[in-house]
């Protein structure tokens, strides 16, 4: 029994001794061994042979999707104005009581039968649709296609809950670890510049460790348009996992909500040796103590730029809905960032109303690996005689031409809650323009 506890704490040194000189140690400092690459050249391969081998069984069935947007209804990208005057066409136009025509009904029942099938918003909150199955059982159920495919799919699930999610679990919490005790050591420094140069040196390192730990790849693009200082950074919102992503090319100051637990464990020692950006529950709520809090801080050209999700929610990836207009009112300049997953080795989306932090975390863990694109946009400004929305929208567009995402009008909120009133007002508003004119209200007594 002895032999026994000496062999296995003899392998759980050598294990350990692997993840601090192959992973822990390059992370740190900006480096790689290649075992990333090589991983993701054999998945890239087992996949395709996966996909030819599941197309050549099913050579039957011709129903695979080329996009998340081919869904059941085509929509005309026509507005209101454009749709009904089609409809008119063939219609002569009554000589009195304005401009109503019975054939508008068509339009309304239409546009409302199509949100009924499919609209626009709740498809935003589901998982990116694969064109091929990509060996996981949460995007595809299983189905008997060959012996050889079973058994690569029997093997993945060996290598993806035996082999790797322990060494995910434990790098991603040697690296919360890090990060709650360097900060708190760097906490205890004078404010000199070396104190800030270590506080961003902590949290990049501890966020590369982190992102070890979900196997993940990321292409960064366009460097030179990085965020700088003094500014606020806005970028699409996937997933929590959107920080790490950010924090491996670039240290930024949070903003947020304070909790308590482990969350707020972290983020009093993130606080000790950055300035980030952490409101009580009540002050969450008083828009003018949030803006003022956020100017006093890119006010300062020495510290961290602000990394904020205007979205407010995750969306899944396929489109940019529409920006909250707070951090444009601020009059700082605007970093925008775009970030686009790769759904073939795992859904990056995290459906808050589906899954908790902890088992969505646990099914990152266990994914084949994270892939994405990080694109930095050219800063931007907000122009003369623009208000905040026009220039939250002008911001998002840009995003989402960038990433290769949908842009949506519609509010992110909508995932929780109903229509506003103001939104059905202002189509109700737009269908009387047309019937009545737009100079009616003057002419009435």
């Amino acid at each position: 029994m002895e032999d026994f506890w000496a062999g296995a704490l003899w392998v759980l040194k050598i294990w350990l001794y692997l993840i601090i000189s192959l992973i822990m140690i390059p992370a740190m400092f900006g480096f790689s061994m290649g075992i990333s690459e090589t991983y993701m050249s054999i998945l890239v391969k087992t996949l395709e042979w996966a996909t030819l081998n599941i197309q050549k069984a099913k050579t039957d069935e011709q129903t695979l999707k080329g996009s998340a947007s081919n869904g059941l209804i085509q929509r005309e990208d026509g507005s209101m104005e454009k749709e009904l005057e089609e409809l008119r066409r063939s219609r002569p136009k009554p000589p009195v009581g304005g401009d109503f025509t019975l054939s508008d009904c068509f339009y309304f029942n239409r546009r409302g039968i199509e949100s009924i099938i499919e609209d626009e918003v709740t498809q935003r909150f589901t998982s990116e649709e694969l064109v091929s199955w990509n060996l996981l059982t949460r995007t595809n159920d299983f189905q008997y296609i060959s012996l050889k495919l079973t058994l690569v799919y029997g093997i993945g699930i060996f290598l993806r809950y035996c082999i790797l999610a322990p060494l995910r679990i434990a790098l991603a919490c040697i690296g919360l670890t890090w990060l709650v005790i360097g900060t708190s050591a760097v906490g205890l420094l004078p404010n000199l510049r070396i104190k800030f140069w270590l506080s961003e040196w902590v949290h990049v390192m501890c966020y590369r460790i982190c992102a070890r730990g979900l196997s993940a790849t990321i292409r960064y693009h366009n460097r030179e348009n990085k965020p700088q200082k003094g500014g606020i950074c806005v970028a699409n919102h996937t997933s929590p996992i959107d920080i790490v992503i950010l924090c491996n090319d670039g240290c930024y100051a949070m903003v947020g909500q304070v909790h308590g637990g482990l969350m707020g464990v972290i983020q009093r020692a993130m606080v000790r040796s950055c300035p980030h950006v952490w409101f009580e529950r009540a002050e969450m709520k008083d828009r003018h103590l949030v803006t003022k809090r956020l100017k006093d801080h890119v006010n300062d050209k020495t510290k961290l730029p602000i990394l904020i999700f205007p979205e407010g929610t995750c969306v899944n990836n396929t489109s940019v809905m529409m920006f909250k207009k707070g951090s444009f009112e601020i009059g700082s300049t605007i970093y925008p960032v775009a970030i686009k997953y790769d759904p073939k080795f795992g859904d990056a989306f995290w459906n808050s109303s589906k899954y908790s932090m902890v088992s969505y975390l646990l099914r990152m863990m266990t994914s084949w690996a994270l892939d994405c694109d990080v694109w930095y946009l050219p800063a931007m400004h907000q122009q003369e005689g623009e208000d905040a929305v026009q220039f939250a929208n002008r911001v998002k567009s840009a995003i989402a031409h960038r990433g290769g995402l949908v842009d949506l009008q519609w509010d992110g909120g909508l995932k929780r809650a109903k229509v506003k009133e103001s939104f059905k007002e202002q189509q109700q508003k737009q269908y009387s323009s047309m019937v009545v004119g737009d100079d009616s209200s003057g002419h009435s007594d």
